[in-house]
């Protein structure tokens, strides 16, 4: 581990293993579904994060993707992957980790499942789904808002 000048430790953030936890692909209407049609499907993804600690500075970090594909109220395709990482996390300040955890670990991840993703709809028959990069900053400090909100109701219950 490296030191800075002060004799402290620097952060250092590693993957350990990274893995296929589950993958689903679903094309309920084929062969059907893979005839052409006059409109793309609408498409929803849904992204979440977490992480659970395995020891002291090892976390496992799961980034869950779904997206589904209808056509009006039909499902053309339906995929869901939860892709993890064991990441060894040493030298960042307490207050850091949660930032740490939540944004740079699944921004490291993303590429990956991403991929396993446009390769399983492309697989399925269909385009290859290309999920636009996601911002996990955003979404963090949206589920810290969240949080607090909730704590604040409590408070005053």
């Amino acid at each position: 581990m490296a030191n800075d000048n002060t004799g402290t430790a620097s952060p250092s953030l590693n993957i350990l293993a990274q893995y296929i936890k589950d993958l689903s692909f679903e094309n309920p209407g084929a062969p059907r579904s893979l005839q052409s049609r006059d409109r793309a499907p609408a498409i929803n993804i849904n992204v979440n994060v977490n992480a659970n600690p395995l020891s002291e500075s090892d976390f496992d970090v799961v980034l869950s993707l779904n997206a589904e594909a209808k056509d009006g109220d039909k499902v053309v395709f339906a995929a869901e992957l939860v892709y993890g990482g064991v990441f060894r996390i040493s030298g960042f300040p307490q207050e850091h980790m949660l930032p740490v955890l939540f944004i740079e670990c699944p921004r490291l991840l993303f590429p990956f499942a991403r991929q396993i993703i446009a390769d399983a709809t492309r697989n399925g028959g269909f385009p290859p789904l290309m999920i636009d990069p996601i911002d996990f900053a955003q979404m963090f400090a949206q589920r810290v808002a969240e949080e607090q909100a909730r704590a604040k109701v409590q408070a005053t219950n």
